[in-house]
């Protein structure tokens, strides 16, 4: 796959959304690969998650959030839904489900009704290793500050307004992925 055709094809100009985009990915998928290349039991596909994570905010174009850069018509809440639908048309489903499934540690059924959220009441939860660790990795970078790292506590308190389920699966992820395994 070529995911850099990808990107030409729906941020053709080189602008600030464009720079957003490949800022954040670029650091989302460095973190990822490095967690990716520490892990050699979990058997990751490490091509996979260069490509999933390069893509993973691609539908942020679609979706209206002028802070970044983004003038579409869609609730930002929806960018992941919105790269889904973009990555399933060019034949990438897989990498679909990563755009889906990235949003807060992933969203329940039961989150999107309580907040009501404008998503299919269904699950949007990360479920392959490659998945989960993408969504991890991304919650220590925002695009409002594309190139600044968050810290672990930063990237709780940003998890927070998703609620103690996703907090919750933020540490079991951080756990696993980052854990002292060597005590």
């Amino acid at each position: 796959m070529d995911y850099q055709s990808i990107i030409d094809k729906y941020y053709p100009e080189d602008n600030k959304l464009r720079w957003i985009l490949i800022t954040h990915s670029t650091l989302v998928m460095k973190r990822a690969v490095r967690i990716c290349d520490a892990h050699p039991e979990l058997k990751m596909d490490r091509q996979f998650i260069i490509e999933a994570a390069m893509l993973h905010d691609i539908g942020i174009c679609k979706c209206y959030a002028p802070g970044i850069e983004c003038f579409g018509t869609e609730p930002y809440i929806c960018h992941g839904r919105c790269g889904a639908e973009m990555l399933r048309a060019e034949g990438y489903p897989r990498h679909a489900r990563v755009c889906e499934r990235h949003t807060g540690a992933g969203l329940t059924c039961k989150e999107i009704v309580e907040q009501n959220l404008p998503l299919p009441h269904q699950d949007f939860l990360p479920e392959a290793l490659e998945e989960k660790v993408i969504c991890y990795s991304d919650k220590f970078y925002s695009k409002t500050h594309p190139e600044r790292e968050k810290t672990y506590g930063q990237a709780e308190h940003s998890l927070a307004k998703f609620g103690e389920d996703g907090l919750q699966r933020f540490r079991q992820w951080h756990e696993m992925f980052e854990g002292d395994h060597h005590a």
